[in-house]
Order: C-alpha cells, then structure tokens, then sequence
C-alpha cells in the first residue's frame, strides 16, 4: 500500500516535471519542428539520408483490395518517440511519457483531439519514463511502469489518472517496461515486457500480471508462450492479442501472434504477423487489427498489416508515408491516428509527425 506521504511526495515530483517540461519547451521554440537528436541539442535537419536506406514499405502479405490512403495531421507539439504506445479516453488520444528535448525521461502527457485537429497539454506523470504502460479500464487512464533510463532500468510504478491529477495505485510486484497493456471487463492486463539495468543484462520476458482495480492488487496468471516486448497487444471481443516484438532485441524480432482468454486463463497461437518486427502499433479499426510501423536491424517498417479475426488471415493495406517506431497508435472515428516515433533505427531521433489512415 502507498502511504499519503509517498503520495504527497509524488505530487511534488510532478510539480517539479511540469516545471522542467515547461522550460523544455520554451527552449524547443528554435529547434526543427518535425525531428530532433537525442544527444545534440543544435541539430535542426533530420538524417534523411539514414532514413531512406532504412525505410521499408513492401510486406509480404497478400494486398487487401482496397488500400486505404495515410493523409497529415497536426505534428505532435514536439519531436517524441519511445512512448511505445498510446489510448484512448473520450475519443481523444493520449501519448504518455517517451524520449524528447534530448532526455529520455521525460513526463509528457499530449491530448490529441480530432475535432480540432489539436494537440492539448494534459497532466504530467509524477515521473519521467520511456516505455510505459497505457490503458483505459472503468473510463480511467492507467499508466503502467516504464524505464528511467535508454530502453533500461525499469521501474514497478503504476498511476491511474483521475481528474487533473495522477494518483500511485498499487506498484506492479518487480519492475519491469515496455509492457503490452490491455483491459478487459474492467481488469487491466500487464504482459511480457523487459527487464536490466544496463544494455548487457537486458532481456525479455514472459510475465503475465492481472490488476484489479477494485480491490488495487496485482496477481499472476498464465504467462505468454515466449517472453517479448516491444509487442502490439490489445483487446478484441473479450480476449487479448499479443503481436509480434522483440525477443531481447530488435535484432530478433518475432512475428509470433497469441491471444489470451481471460476466462481460461489460457493462451493459443494465431496466423503470425507477416512482418516480424517491434515497437510498432496495434489498432482494432472497422472490426480488423492493424499493425503498422516498427523497427528491425537497420529497418524502420512502413508496412500496415491488418489480421481478419475470423478468418486467421493478414492482408497488406496502404503503408505508412513516413516510417517510425516506438510510435502512439489509436483508432478515432474512422481514422487511424499514429503520433511521434523514431525514423530511423535506435533512440537517438525522434519526430513530431503525425499521420492518419482511413479506408474511405
């Protein structure tokens, strides 16, 4: 249980992350709007040169009929990426935490809303991570643990958002980020992720935690067939999808594709992803589960790959028009949204672009 003091404590970390987030970015004002370095402060143009020959567009499933078509949309206020993932709450999407204004660490919390085509500050996390967790579950944003440093050294924080403050809730039983989240019937589900505190002894895992909110405890269920991160996961019909990611590396990304029955408790395979790859984005849109973006040994994929739930099948639709990885992706309305990311492989860039796929 986390004391009142922990609590207090945590809101004056998150007074002080506003204040820094704030600083960081009056300094952005002069930077590149669309990218920025993770290490240098000055550089204003991307490594275009770089993206290109990491660029790849051509999967090899089968091309849907109708492609689809990507168009712009407002640019995240700055460059992000490693958020890993995004949600949505009262059809808005959310991009938590992630790397940005040179640190990895950092707090941000962006409101996109389509309406306006505007993105919207929101509460900051009480801490900067990258990797974290998010979730809707019960009409409340969930935050799921996260690492405080480059893609390692995890944390076992977890914060459920409730008006315009972020509240600890019971922290996950040993630290571990990158984690596949999904709720179902008001549980929310922790799956695989990574664990390290260095580079050397960083590696994947099977863990498979459940958290019920009502009663604020994690315990364990059936763990994933084989540990991964990085995953695309998400919940269809009362039961989760976990796609593709990385085994300990990017360098040994999987196309494995597994969903989990809450009520049994058990696992079984599904048709593989046909582009093995991780940090990608996982979306239900128009009854379908389309996964687009993602990166690999100096690969960032543009493929937008969608799986037929009923028929086990993938088709290929209309590729991103800019490749990235460690990306937000939601579906609102009749349009994908995919925010931020790194263009080129590893975290040492970021973007601020923001692309939308529809089928109309």
């Amino acid at each position: 249980m986390i004391s009142r003091r922990s609590f207090v404590a945590s809101l004056g970390v998150a007074a002080a992350s506003s204040a820094l987030a704030q600083q960081a970015l009056a300094q952005h004002a002069g930077h590149d709007p669309v990218y920025s370095n993770l290490t240098d402060p000055n550089v204003k143009t991307a490594p275009l040169d770089t993206m290109k020959l990491q660029q790849v567009f051509d999967s090899p499933a089968p091309k849907a009929a109708q492609q689809g078509r990507w168009v712009s949309k407002a640019p995240l206020p700055l460059p992000r990426s490693e958020m890993a993932w995004a949600t949505t709450l009262n059809d808005r999407m959310h991009v938590v935490g992630g790397y940005g204004q040179q640190r990895v660490d950092r707090p941000y919390h962006h409101v996109y809303d389509q309406t306006s085509d505007k993105w919207l500050d929101a509460p900051f996390l009480p801490r900067g991570a990258n990797h974290v967790g998010v979730v809707v579950a019960n009409g409340k944003l969930y935050a799921i643990g996260g690492f405080v440093e480059q893609n390692r050294k995890p944390d076992n924080l977890c914060f459920v958002l409730e008006g315009e403050a972020w509240r600890p809730i019971a922290p996950l039983p040993k630290p571990f980020a990158a984690i596949g989240c999904a709720a179902v019937n008001g549980m929310i589900y922790a799956i695989g992720g990574a664990v390290g505190d260095t580079f050397a002894t960083k590696k994947s895992v099977d863990w498979h935690l459940a958290y019920d909110p009502r009663i604020d405890q994690w315990a364990a269920r059936a763990p994933m067939p084989t540990g991964r991160d990085h995953t695309g996961t998400l919940a269809v019909n009362g039961k989760i999808h976990v796609i593709g990611g990385r085994v300990d590396s990017f360098h040994t990304n999987s196309n494995l594709h597994h969903a989990y029955d809450p009520k049994a408790d058990k696992w079984e395979p599904r048709a593989p992803l046909p582009t093995a790859r991780s940090g990608h984005g996982a979306v239900l849109y128009r009854g379908k589960i389309f996964v687009m973006g993602g990166e690999g040994t100096n690969r960032v994929y543009g493929q937008n790959e969608a799986y037929d739930i009923d028929k086990d099948t993938w088709e290929s639709y209309a590729p991103m028009m800019t490749p990235r990885h460690g990306l937000g992706a939601v579906a609102i309305g009749d349009f994908i949204h995919v925010a931020g990311g790194g263009p080129v492989m590893g975290g040492g860039f970021q973007s601020a672009v923001h692309e939308a796929f529809t089928l109309d």
